[in-house]
């Protein structure tokens, strides 16, 4: 049972990792996020998992299963919400990033690549 434990408690470190090294090496916000979000609930998830195997009670088991339960449907929700907010306060995106099911959908703010804003300060209407 320990080497079942510790091979979940790895596996989900290696992911979590790998998150990590996707916030410093991805070209933009918007991948950073969605990289991040994948990979550390799916790390959180097995770790999660090696954490219930090694305590193997009921109890234990229950609150693995709530954890879980929680981080699968709040995580990508908050990833999705931060990133709509990134997006309409046009945060760039990268230059190789396809656009054009973006700009094309019905509420778009314009074009993130062409519009520019300056952050932090309301802008005056006439």
């Amino acid at each position: 049972m320990d080497i079942v434990v510790s091979a979940f408690m790895i596996s989900g470190v290696l992911f979590m990792l790998i998150a990590s090294i996707g916030i410093i090496k991805l070209p933009d916000f918007y991948i950073r996020t969605s990289v991040v979000t994948k990979a550390s609930t799916i790390g959180l998830g097995l770790m999660m998992i090696g954490v219930g195997l090694y305590f193997n009670t009921p109890t234990a088991m229950f609150k693995v299963i709530a954890i879980l339960v929680f981080i699968l449907v709040t995580s990508p929700i908050a990833a999705h919400v931060i990133a709509k907010a990134a997006s309409q306060i046009r945060v760039a995106f990268w230059k190789k990033t396809e656009l054009s099911d973006y700009v094309k959908a019905d509420g778009t703010p314009g074009n993130p690549k062409t519009v520019k804003r300056r952050y932090g300060r309301k802008s005056k209407s006439k």
